[in-house]
């Protein structure tokens, strides 16, 4: 949220619905940015609030992700379509090509700086997919470009509000490696306990911590700087058209 609210500043502060939002007001174009927190649920519960209260242009899913495709840490990722991989079964989500004007222009954005390779599909998990081999048995089962927890919840709440919908995200941890420690365990409500303890039976743990917080810094780094270039090309088309003579 940090990354992205370095791109959209200054904003102002609404509540939706007991939702606390950050608003950014560029020439008139509003841009909303909501922190979900971590996995399907609580990004469900999210997005069904907000669109539920507001409607939107374009939404977006953004953050970090798993590559599973060779991409260096800090690449963006796109994703223009879904599957959906639980723990139980790997399922298609419906299409999420609404069409817009802001949509069309991103993708255009997008296109001229994001290698082909790296728009395609994204798969969504309800949990934390940490080990090298999982994550590599997902890529081939699905041959999706990249791995989270929230965009499949987010795209259907888009697809109910009948809202276009895109995946925008940068690579924080790699197809081939394993994450240090199991951070389901955070996840849950007592889990605290348990993932501090894990911490503290095998310290060598913290160096790949360590590591994942560095990654974790590129890829937020990389988000700041798209967000800031998307900016700054909306605002000179908008110039650009003005200026043309009716």
């Amino acid at each position: 949220m940090r990354a992205i609210r370095s791109a959209f500043h200054p904003v102002v502060e609404r509540t939706v619905d007991g939702m606390h939002t950050l608003v950014h007001v560029d020439r008139g174009q509003e841009y909303w940015l909501v922190q979900t927190g971590v996995g399907p649920e609580k990004a469900r519960q999210c997005a069904a609030r907000l669109l539920d209260h507001q409607s939107f242009s374009l939404i977006i899913s953004t953050g970090f992700a798993c590559a599973l495709i060779a991409a260096g840490i800090g690449a963006l990722l796109v994703g223009h379509e879904l599957v959906y991989s639980g723990r139980e079964a790997t399922e298609p989500v419906p299409p999420i090509d609404v069409a817009s004007e802001e949509r069309d222009q991103l993708i255009r954005c997008l296109q001229a700086r994001v290698p082909a390779v790296h728009l395609g599909r994204f798969v969504s998990s309800d949990h934390v997919i940490g080990s090298a081999q999982e994550k590599r048995a997902i890529a081939a089962k699905t041959q999706a470009i990249g791995l989270d927890m929230e965009s499949e919840a987010l795209a259907v709440e888009a697809n109910r509000a009948h809202t276009p919908f895109i995946i925008i995200r940068t690579v924080s941890d790699l197809l081939d490696e394993d994450l240090p420690l199991d951070f389901n365990l955070f996840l849950r409500p007592t889990g605290w306990l348990k993932g501090i303890g894990s911490v503290l039976a095998a310290p060598s743990c913290l160096l790949g911590i360590d590591r994942l917080r560095r990654q974790s810094m590129i890829a937020a780094e990389a988000l700041t700087v798209f967000f800031r270039e998307y900016l700054a090309a909306v605002a000179q088309q908008r110039q650009e058209r003005a200026s043309v003579p009716l």
